[in-house]
């Protein structure tokens, strides 16, 4: 970020709350910093923004240059992506803006016109190679995720307690942002979105057992993608021989922590749970790796409805790989019959990795390798 701004590009640094963005912005040399989560300073700027604009050509002038200006939480204040505009169009400022929803933004009719003005950025929770993993076991980051505080604390129970006051705090944060006025359907739909995190979502199946419309379901989860609580995986649709390809998307929840709590469980999952939580926590690890290394990659899932699935496609510069995820330390050809048929029937496969616990890598295959998680990183290259 340091090196956007010494380029004189202004940044916006989106992602959910207690992710770090306050932290990193004030590592940056900024020269006034405005944080709107506070609502004196929110107001006094809703009631006339001409005193933001005012403020910072005060300070460009004195300082005789474009000034950095970092604001905290801009969407709670969409109108000061105008401001943003105006003045870096003007060398007047570079600015830093940080937020932790997307949904004001979108729907704010200037935020699509900063292309080149506003390098975007996210901020994810801890990914693990920020991670003391001989403090932090595989089994811990399934079950508490990696918000930065939640990992930085040492007693399960205390994880926990930050997690529900996390869950409380900010999903009341997304229901208020999003108008809702049926908070008792919301909050079921919102127990069994994290119940379903990774699964295709059903939105027949979530519509009868709430008792709301399918196109309240669509919106629910919209509001949830909008407001960064949710990452949502597309399937891989092409096929020349397969009719019946899954086209649902799959939905799951950013930190694993916060879907434990949000979905009601405890802390002693059954194996095959871990499983499904590792299949997650893989796929989580490499959206967040494909964004800090800027990469031009997609991650999708593969699933015939009537035969084979792969859990992850990770699609690479005209190259798929197929990745499946296994609950195992001793990986066997069996585990990657599926990524076979995936690399028999892409041309564009040819190689394909079972990422599981197993210590070491091993060759299961002239095409496939038994990856460790550790290492699935080595994947985006």
């Amino acid at each position: 970020m340091l090196a956007t701004l010494k380029k004189g590009k202004s940044i916006l640094l989106l992602g959910p709350r207690q992710t770090g963005k306050t932290t990193v912005i004030n590592r940056l040399p900024f020269d006034l910093f405005i944080s709107l989560i506070q609502p004196p300073v929110r107001q006094r700027y809703e009631k006339n923004i001409g005193l933001l604009i005012g403020e910072i050509e005060a300070l460009a002038e004195q300082e005789g240059r474009p000034v950095i200006v970092a604001i905290d939480e801009v969407q709670k204040l969409p109108v000061v992506m105008d401001v943003a505009q105006d003045l870096v169009d003007r060398k007047i400022a570079i600015f830093v803006l940080t937020g932790s929803s997307a949904r004001k933004l979108k729907r704010h009719e200037h935020i699509n016109l900063l292309p080149g003005r506003v390098i975007p950025y996210v901020m994810d929770p801890l990914s693990y190679p920020e991670i003391d993993i001989k403090k932090y076991a595989l089994e811990d980051l399934l079950l508490y995720g990696a918000l930065p505080e939640v990992a930085l604390t040492k007693k399960p129970e205390d994880k926990d307690e930050l997690l529900r006051a996390y869950v409380s705090i900010y999903l009341e944060e997304v229901r208020a942002e999003a108008l809702i006025r049926d908070l008792p359907s919301f909050a079921k739909f919102l127990t069994l979105a994290a119940s379903e995190s990774g699964n295709p979502v059903n939105y027949l199946k979530l519509s009868q057992e709430i008792g709301v419309a399918h196109s309240t379901i669509k919106s629910y989860y919209q509001i949830l993608d909008d407001c960064l609580v949710v990452e949502r995986i597309e399937p891989y649709t092409k096929s020349s021989v397969r009719k019946k390809l899954q086209r649902s998307q799959k939905y799951i929840f950013f930190d694993l922590g916060v879907r434990k709590v949000a979905a009601e469980e405890g802390n002693l999952p059954k194996k095959e749970t871990l499983g499904k939580l590792f299949e997650q926590f893989v796929a989580l690890e490499l959206l967040k790796t494909v964004r800090v290394n800027k990469a031009n990659m997609q991650l999708y899932y593969w699933r015939d409805t009537d035969g084979p699935e792969v859990d992850w496609v990770l699609s690479k510069e005209g190259e798929l790989i197929p990745i499946e995820v296994k609950w195992t330390d001793s990986p066997s050809l069996k585990d990657a019959k599926h990524l076979a048929t995936f690399i028999h029937e892409y041309d564009e496969a040819t190689h394909g990795y079972v990422v599981c616990r197993t210590p070491r890598k091993v060759k299961l295959s002239d095409q496939v390798d038994a990856l460790p998680w550790a290492e699935l990183y080595n994947l985006i290259g």
